[in-house]
């Protein structure tokens, strides 16, 4: 429970799977300074959020969402040339097309890869993508977002884990993984 964050903290817990509220709906109330309270319609008596421009409260405790049944898919040219922008950009169109939305991505010099739901529209997708791409993926994955994150509680969580992919940056750790076997 987050008894009080930020705009932006409740926009970027939005933006990587919260699912309570729409980043765009932030937007309009931070312009007017305008609180937006949010409390539970099961129990109306249980304690809620308070969304405002204070930040004090924003990295004391780690956030967690988690994404059930996703997709990782790593696309390589057939040459095995390098990942560049040209390929970048026919990637990216397809995945407009199709109308996938991109959860994580993450490129080396021969391979883009990318976290997806899967859905029927992103298994077509792969089927479009493998006419020019060598195309692979692994299902049944989940991926774990956690905002101002610390050692002791990714240990925690990864536990009994396989990771696929890892990014960090200064307050937010995201892992693509499987359950070890």
């Amino acid at each position: 429970m987050l008894s009080h964050i930020s705009y932006r903290e409740a926009i970027e817990l939005s933006y990587f799977g919260a699912s309570v509220i729409h980043p765009r709906t932030l937007q309009p109330l931070q312009k007017k300074n305008i609180p937006l309270y949010v409390r539970s319609f099961v129990d109306l008596n249980a304690p809620g959020s308070t969304i405002d421009d204070r930040s004090e409260n924003d990295s004391l405790i780690p956030s967690f969402i988690v994404k059930p049944k996703q997709l990782l898919i790593s696309i390589t040219p057939r040459d095995l040339s390098f990942i560049v922008e040209d390929n970048l950009s026919d990637i990216f169109k397809r995945f407009a097309t199709m109308n996938v939305r991109i959860e994580l991505m993450q490129n080396s010099a021969v391979a883009f890869s990318v976290v997806v739901d899967d859905s029927s529209r992103a298994r077509s997708l792969t089927e479009e993508l493998r006419k020019d791409y060598e195309v692979l993926y692994n299902d049944g994955c989940e991926l774990i977002t956690v905002r101002h994150y610390d050692e002791v509680t990714l240990e925690e969580l990864l536990k009994h884990k396989e990771v696929l992919i890892e990014q960090r940056s200064r307050t937010t750790a995201r892992f693509v993984v499987k359950r070890a076997r």
